[in-house]
């Protein structure tokens, strides 16, 4: 009796060792299968390349030839038409009735007792997210660190320092091997209507805001820029939407899926700050440039430009940081060379008057 258990304990060890090699052997031709798919490659590829310290899990699947091929099917065709600043009319929307959807509802609806700002979280199938809605443009402000081109400051830290009741990242900065602390901002920028840094890097882009409270994405040079009325400004891009007409996008852009930061304005004045949060498995994968665009003309973005996206993709709210950052979070975020914030100047300024 004990052999012939013997026997049988060792044939069911035989059996269960078949099945886990038949098993694995699914498990690799299935793995095979999906990313030898063109879907797999638009996103798996162009994901990896557009991180500064993962480009190489693109070649750890594939051979330099497929990667420049995909590449080369994965761009942004920007639309470059010049941001026609008067079909931007700054209004009153504190009283607004009637609304074309759901979402201008949403927008237009304040938070009870906050006339700056309102938050609206954002659930895709694919990603999370926040949209900040600021009501009045002229709150609008660029924030930088006191040490540029030294050391770089948290979204929270340029926000407490200057008013700023939210915020999010800005523009790029040198991040060499995934450890920039953005001392070295790429490109240039203008603060308060001046040049305050230039460096190269950038994109020949600039996105800002001229002295009357308007989102400008121009070509132009910065003294140039300046000299039209150019208030702050970064640069980065690319351009998402101009005067309402949308880049074409190319597979996903070139720009695979991650997170990131947007700025937008639409035509009533009314400034919007995008956060998409990626990079986080079973959370939030992140957004593709398309993805942004979809999400941006749901609440009527008429101009509409990407920032630094990936870990630095960062939003502060009352001095805390308030979204899931791929990288940074329990720092409080990665330090970034400037932010774009809201502050509550209209008000200070002008105490009991009736701003909207």
């Amino acid at each position: 009796m004990k052999r012939k258990e013997k026997k049988e304990k060792k044939k069911r060890h035989v059996h269960k060792f078949t099945f886990g090699v038949i098993f694995l052997d699914l498990v690799v031709i299935a793995a095979l299968v999906v990313i030898n798919t063109s879907e797999f490659k638009a996103f798996w590829i162009p994901t990896a390349m557009t991180t500064m310290t993962h480009k190489y899990l693109a070649y750890t699947l594939y051979d330099e030839d497929t990667v420049n091929k995909v590449m080369s099917e994965n761009y942004i065709e920007q639309n470059t038409d010049e941001v026609n600043l008067d079909d931007v009319v700054i209004g009153d929307t504190s009283n607004k009735t009637h609304f074309v959807s759901k979402y201008e509802e949403d927008l237009y609806t304040r938070t009870p007792g906050n006339e700056v700002y309102k938050i609206i979280r954002l659930e895709e199938k694919k990603f999370k997210g926040y949209l900040t809605v600021i009501y009045d443009p002229a709150d609008v402000d660029l924030a930088i660190p006191q040490k540029l081109g030294k050391a770089g400051e948290s979204v929270n830290t340029l926000c407490k320092k200057n008013g700023g009741l939210v915020g999010i990242n800005g523009g790029g900065f040198e991040d060499l091997d995934g450890w920039g602390n953005g001392s070295i901002p790429y490109g240039a920028i203008i603060n308060n209507g001046e040049l305050v840094w230039t460096h190269s890097g950038g994109s020949g882009q600039l996105i800002g805001f001229t002295k009357d409270h308007k989102l400008w994405l121009t070509n132009d040079d910065p003294a140039t820029a300046i000299s039209k009325g150019m208030e702050d400004a970064v640069e980065f891009g690319p351009n998402l939407i101009v005067n309402g007409k949308v880049s074409k996008i190319h597979g996903d852009g070139g720009w695979g899926t991650a997170p990131r930061s947007v700025i937008a304005q639409r035509r009533d004045g009314i400034v919007l700050f995008l956060i998409i949060e990626g990079r986080l498995p079973g959370y939030s994968i992140g957004a593709t440039m398309n993805d942004v665009i979809e999400m941006l003309l749901r609440y009527g973005a008429y101009n509409a430009a990407n920032l630094d996206g990936g870990a630095s993709s960062t939003m502060s709210v009352n001095g805390k940081l308030y979204n899931k950052p791929s990288a940074g979070g329990e720092y409080g975020g990665r330090t970034v060379s400037n932010a774009w914030i809201a502050t509550n100047k209209t008000r200070k300024a002008c105490e009991g008057c009736i701003t909207y």
